[in-house]
């Protein structure tokens, strides 16, 4: 398996690349040469999010890498192996997340590789009152043994209220 270090030059090359298209769901499995069309990178993030459903911190834990690093929305620790992830999940999923995306750009980068960056809403229950957080993200996604998983997912709470 390999790791992917991306700096901020590959960053904004890769941004450069992304392309808008419809949230259509879509099947999320290709050939092993066969390049992922934009909708079914998208449709991950419908997977990422019916994890969240579950309230099972492992099963979302299950859509990242074993190399992954998470930049989460509400903790200032970056979480970069396994138990990391699933412990910051074990706090959020109390809060009953479900995630709409806002606006989703993906970039297609190869066969086993493509990016998601965007805006989503988070809809939450925190203590017992519903509430929404809007936050910024970026997904990357690596196809390991025909299975898409996330290396690398930043969120981050939108710093200016709309």
């Amino acid at each position: 398996m390999r790791k992917h270090f991306i700096g901020a030059a590959g960053l904004v090359g890769a941004t450069a690349l992304l392309v808008g298209c419809s949230s259509a769901p879509a099947q999320t499995s290709t050939g092993s040469d066969e390049r992922p069309t934009t909708e079914q990178i998208r449709a991950l993030f419908a997977d990422w999010n019916g994890s969240l459903a579950t309230g099972d911190a492992q099963k979302v834990a299950d859509r990242y890498a074993p190399n992954a690093v998470l930049l989460p929305t509400v903790s200032n620790q970056v979480r970069s192996t396994r138990a990391e992830i699933v412990d910051y999940f074990e706090h959020f999923l109390q809060n009953k997340p479900s995630g709409t995306i806002l606006d989703s750009h993906v970039a297609v980068l190869d066969a086993d590789d493509a990016i998601d960056a965007g805006t989503y809403r988070f809809a939450l229950t925190q203590d017992g009152r519903p509430t929404t957080v809007d936050a910024r993200y970026t997904f990357v996604y690596e196809k390991v043994d025909g299975k898409w998983l996330i290396v690398n997912h930043h969120s981050s709470a939108m710093p200016e209220k709309v």
